[in-house]
């Protein structure tokens, strides 16, 4: 029987390529509005992130997700990742 591939992707915060079920993914649509995808379904521009506030704020510091989404990401959406984060939501 063939095993199937696992979807891999690169964390903005840690640089380390994980399994995509394990990750927090960011959206930005089509209209610039930034949210976060539990689903993984969401359409638009994504990014990967660990559940891990230490890789958040390495993302923070090193403009990780500004260099993936090409513009500025807003405050409100660090600080809603850490709220998740804090509350120990999954993706």
């Amino acid at each position: 029987m063939k095993q199937r591939k696992i979807p891999l992707r690169k964390c903005t915060g840690c640089q380390e390529m994980k399994d995509k079920r394990e990750m927090i993914r960011i959206v930005r649509s089509e209209d610039g509005v930034f949210s976060l995808d539990r689903t993984g379904k969401k359409p638009g521009r994504g990014a990967y992130i660990c559940p891990d506030p230490a890789c958040l704020a390495k993302a923070q510091k090193s403009k990780g997700l500004e260099r993936s989404f090409k513009t500025a990401v807003p405050k409100e959406v660090y600080e809603e990742l850490m709220q998740a984060l804090e509350a120990g939501e999954d993706a």
